[in-house]
């Protein structure tokens, strides 16, 4: 067999938890079939397995609003895509960039679609004020593509009964693959000098963020619960790529208006590479995932594989990886069921997630069971030969077709 892989993100362009992902599941894959990677960018490896080709956009033509160029960018490359032809057996697809490409290549050259759901468009309102009219399509595509694929993988169960919610896909085409994490890769390694080059006082005890400046990250509402820690631990927040220029400002004076209340914040305005992230997952004493919406949360993974315990929001597949008062903790939220999905009490919320930082890191003896719990449940549940061998028995059942396949 070969599956051909379509992706936004791939290396060297990764940003996301998608990208890892898909970089992950093709290396994993790649051992049990021949596996073609086509994703945005200039990437170029002919040789071995898997094999990448990049696609870039000419955008010289464009007349559209800015805010729009990346829905304009994604669509012309889906279409090269598929008009490059193919020799796979199936196509896979991740997230709603490539979804028209999927579409074009099942209708086109009769292939069985498969889709991977890392997040949902309806339950990101939010991506209004990036895309504007934009949004609208990135919901018809992905709706019109989940509805019309073979084989559907979410990636929590939390995620197959959105996706069953949202969308009129019969139950027996959707599966719960989780994702998964290098245990050789992602393991606890100090460093430091990494630590002291982003100003982080390797004396003195700290709680991690790691992630982009999107209202789904739920950022702001960790930073807005700053000023209720206890003194005595540094907050490191890795935090860049903003959405949009608004969330950066209203990031920005949160971040000042904390400061002006507690000492020790420190944050890191850019997205790191792998082996600094992963030394400052090893340095740390708690990580804190305050998402709003999260299908899994593989940065969680991450964390818990470097030994390091998490307080999480209890939203999405958060509650799959994060066991509570096992290897982490994690804070209930009371969303709007509307538009924006906001906390229904954001100042609630914040409070909470300040109490729970505070109780684990008032007690190191039992940080250290949960560092030891989460490393240890991470090996037992999330590898990523484990999800390579399941994604393929259903890419066979997905080609064969029948009950769980095409019609």
């Amino acid at each position: 067999m070969k599956a051909l892989l379509l992706t936004n993100e791939y290396p060297p362009n990764v940003y996301g938890g998608a990208g890892v992902h898909v970089e992950y599941l093709a290396r994993a894959l790649s051992g049990l079939m021949d596996i073609e990677v086509r994703c945005f960018g200039h990437q170029e490896v002919r040789e071995g397995n898997p094999t990448v080709r990049g696609f870039g956009a000419d955008e010289s033509g464009f007349g559209c609003p800015p805010n729009l160029r990346s829905v304009f960018a994604a669509t012309q490359r889906d279409n090269a895509m598929a008009a490059a032809g193919t020799d796979a057996d199936l196509v896979h697809v991740h997230t709603w960039y490539t979804h028209l490409g999927g579409i074009l290549l099942k209708q086109n050259y009769g292939l069985p679609l498969v889709l991977t759901v890392h997040s949902l468009e309806p339950l990101r309102p939010w991506k209004r004020e990036q895309l504007g009219g934009g949004y609208d399509f990135s919901c018809w595509v992905e709706k019109t593509a989940i509805e019309m694929a073979d084989a559907v993988i979410a990636v929590s169960a939390s995620t197959e009964a959105d996706v069953l919610r949202l969308f009129d896909v019969d139950p027996a085409r959707v599966h719960v693959i989780h994702n998964g994490i290098d245990l050789a890769e992602y393991d606890e390694r100090r460093d430091e000098a990494v630590l002291r080059r982003h100003g982080i006082d390797p004396d003195i005890p700290y709680v991690l963020f790691v992630g982009r400046i999107t209202r789904q990250k739920g950022i702001v509402h960790l930073v807005r619960a700053l000023r209720h820690l206890d003194p005595g631990f540094q907050i490191v927040l890795c935090a860049g790529a903003p959405d949009t220029p608004e969330i950066a400002q209203e990031m920005k004076s949160a971040v000042d208006a904390a400061k002006a209340d507690r000492a020790g914040i420190i944050w890191i305005e850019e997205m790191l590479p792998k082996d600094e992230i992963i030394a400052l997952y090893s340095g740390a004493e708690l990580f804190v995932c305050p998402s709003i919406y999260e299908p899994f949360g593989i940065i969680n993974l991450e964390a818990m594989a470097c030994g390091t315990p998490v307080v999480a929001s209890a939203v999405g597949g958060i509650p799959e990886v994060v066991v509570h008062g096992e290897t982490g903790l994690l804070v209930p939220v009371e969303q709007m069921t509307e538009a924006p999905f906001e906390p229904v009490d954001a100042d609630k919320f914040a409070r909470e997630l300040a109490a729970a930082i505070n109780e684990l890191m008032r007690d190191e003896p039992r940080r250290r069971k949960m560092a030891d719990a989460a490393r240890r449940r991470v090996e037992e549940h999330f590898s990523w030969s484990t999800i390579a061998k399941k994604t393929a028995d259903l890419y066979d059942e997905a080609c064969a077709g029948g009950e769980n396949g095409a019609p």
